[in-house]
Order: structure tokens, then sequence, then C-alpha cells
């Protein structure tokens, strides 16, 4: 028996043909970003910085009942889907999960590259505030600064704490209520 051949008369859904296509890339991550797949190959000294973060969160994240990684985040009706270096998310959700939504996060947090710094600065923020993460930590290591973005609308984020050089104590906010040391970043 052979196969119906596909019928691509009522044309294809290109927002899923991506998604599709970058989540069956074998090999290296993928992610993608205004309709352009990216590969997520993070240097050791880009792992090792926001390493120094996730130490000091994951405590308070299994507090909340929550776990810290970096899955991906879908941002449905947009050719996005990202893999945040951190995220913040409930066990309960995480469970099972292919991909999230920002909006389902406690905390999304992002380390700059040479490469991709802009993204996190501009691209990043405004999406991750249109989809409703609660807080966005950027970690600016071109900038060598942190800033804390929260309160999240379809135009931005409306709450801006920094940016704070290196060396800063950054107060995360509830439900972390949560001082990050940025001396070792």
């Amino acid at each position: 028996m052979t196969a119906e051949p596909a019928d691509y008369s009522r044309g294809i859904d290109p927002e899923r043909a991506l998604k599709y296509a970058v989540q069956n890339i074998r090999g290296d991550r993928a992610q993608i970003v205004e309709g352009i797949i990216e590969p997520v190959s993070p240097t050791w000294d880009h792992e090792a910085t926001a390493e120094v973060i996730r130490d000091q969160i994951k405590p308070r994240a299994r507090a909340l009942g929550c776990v810290t990684g970096s899955g991906n985040l879908d941002l449905p009706g947009s050719s996005n889907w990202y893999v945040p270096d951190i995220a913040v998310v409930p066990a309960a959700a995480a469970k099972g999960a292919g991909a999230l939504l920002p909006d389902q996060t406690l905390l999304v947090v992002e380390v700059t590259s040479e490469s991709n710094a802009e993204t996190d600065r501009v691209v990043k923020r405004r999406r991750y505030a249109e989809y409703g993460a609660p807080l966005y930590l950027l970690v600016d290591r071109v900038e060598r600064s942190v800033t804390l973005f929260a309160e999240p609308g379809r135009l931005g984020y409306t709450r801006v704490d920094g940016p704070h050089p290196f060396g800063t104590l950054l107060h995360l906010p509830g439900p972390f209520d949560l001082d990050l040391d940025t001396s070792e970043l």
C-alpha cells in the first residue's frame, strides 16, 4: 500500500513548519529568533556565568516547587522558539512538557554573548514581555551589567531595575525575595 501524497492545496502553516523543523534538527540545540534558526552552543565562559546565577536561585526555586533549566519556550502566533539560558518553572508544568510558554515561567534569564547581545537586550526583552514572562533577568557580559525587567505588558516591561554593574547586589522580588550576588560574574 502506498501513502497518499500530501495535499498542499490549502497551503501550509509556516509557523508550525518552522517550529517542527527546529525541534527535529539532529545534533545541536537550536532556537528561532524572529524567523531565523540559530544554533544554541554556548561557550564555557557563558555557562560559568549562568551557573553563578543558577546556583543562587536553585534553592529558592526548589522551595517554591519549581525546577530550573534551559527548556524550550514557544511563543505561539510568532516565528519564535526560544531556549533561554535559565528558566524557573513550576515542576508540575515542566513534567511531561516539550515546550512551555513564557507566562508559565516565574523567571527567565538570558546571558549575552558577543554574537547575540542585541537579540537578548532588545528582541527577547520585548517578546518575553509580550508573552507574559513575569521577570526577565538580563546578564550582559558585554556591558558587564545586570538588569531585571518586571511587570510585563504588550508594550514591554513597565518596571526596570538596572543596568547595574557586575558586583552589585540585585534584589529578585517575590516569589523569590532573594538578593543575587553578581560579584562573581
